[in-house]
């Protein structure tokens, strides 16, 4: 795809079907093997993960060697991924006329079960398959039940395409994310597919701070719109999740932070905390994924008791 004909005209809204070609590309950046055997006693939220301590993590996110779907996906989300989209989106989100969808975790998960992901080049497996992946993973590591319900839920932003006027394509919705409204660091995966977005000629959102400062924390980033920061909006308010579980659903694909180290200079003391927390959540995201499937309704009992220990309101507003 040329990025010149990215902006020939506004794709349509997506359709139903779409959900299979979103997950084609999320399939498209971790391969892995099984998860490991259960350990009983509770481990620390951020102590080092074991059940990935065979597996080499050197095949997954090789995004220089990723098929041209996945380059295409990149090209598309850098040029498109501005300010003005960003308030846009966000203001559709907060807009007391819009009529938001009510559904408990449970049904969120069998609803996402038919989308797949474009921006993951690593597993055929469905969504809910995924989202168990990680949780069995986390539990078998003895973290504690917070977490193991974060990995639980943490795609299920995904859901925004299903609701009218959430989303425009797959490139605001699947991802690694980062901050608009100022430089994009070179740091980002493919950053040079930045220089068809038009905010890159913007007076202040071209410069390297943009409309931020230095040290004053991560939260005052508006980080660019997708399922991350659909979620963390939707659970905010709605669950009784710690702070550094919000902060792994939040910044999960912020790659470029909790990866790369970039974007460093703006964090505030007590920043470090939450991304030691995304940091201890990424493997669980990354490497747990297999081709193996889970057995949904054996596990199903388990992780219900976690959803109303942690959603006790049951139905959510979406």
């Amino acid at each position: 795809m040329a990025p010149s004909a990215i902006f020939a005209s506004e794709q349509p809204p997506l359709l139903l079907a779409d959900g299979a070609a979103l997950e084609v590309i999320s399939d498209a950046v971790d391969k892995v093997n099984k998860l490991k055997g259960l350990s009983s006693p509770i481990a620390a939220y951020d102590s080092e993960s074991k059940f990935d301590v065979a597996k080499d993590k050197a095949s997954f996110r090789q995004y220089e060697t990723a098929c041209e779907r996945v380059r295409d996906f990149y090209s598309e989300q850098h040029a498109r991924q501005t300010v003005e989209h960003n308030l846009r989106m966000r203001a559709h989100f907060f807009d007391p006329k819009r009529k938001r969808e009510e559904m408990t975790i449970w049904q969120a998960m069998e609803r996402l079960n038919t989308l797949i992901d474009d921006s993951d080049p690593d597993t055929d497996l469905s969504q809910i398959q995924h989202l168990l992946q990680s949780a069995e993973a986390i539990r078998r590591d003895g973290k504690p039940r917070w977490m193991q319900v974060t990995g639980l839920v943490h795609d299920l932003g995904k859901l925004m395409l299903f609701f009218k006027g959430c989303s425009t394509g797959q490139w605001d919705v699947v991802g690694d994310t980062f901050p608009v409204g100022c430089k994009w660091d070179e740091k980002c995966v493919f950053a040079e597919a930045f220089g068809q977005n038009p905010d890159r000629e913007h007076p202040i959102y071209g410069t390297k701070n943009g409309i931020y400062t230095p040290g004053k924390g991560i939260d005052q980033f508006m980080m660019s719109w997708g399922h991350d920061e659909f979620l963390y909006l939707v659970l905010k308010d709605q669950s009784v999740l710690p702070r550094e579980a919000l902060a792994m659903i939040r910044y999960h694909s912020f790659y470029p932070w909790h990866h790369e180290g970039a974007y460093k200079e703006f964090m505030a003391a007590g920043d470090e905390v939450l991304l030691r927390a995304v940091q201890a959540f990424n493997p669980y995201d990354l490497y747990s994924k297999t081709d193996e499937e889970p057995d949904v309704e054996k596990m199903k009992p388990y992780y219900m008791e976690l959803i109303d220990e942690f959603f006790p309101q049951k139905v959510l507003k979406w």
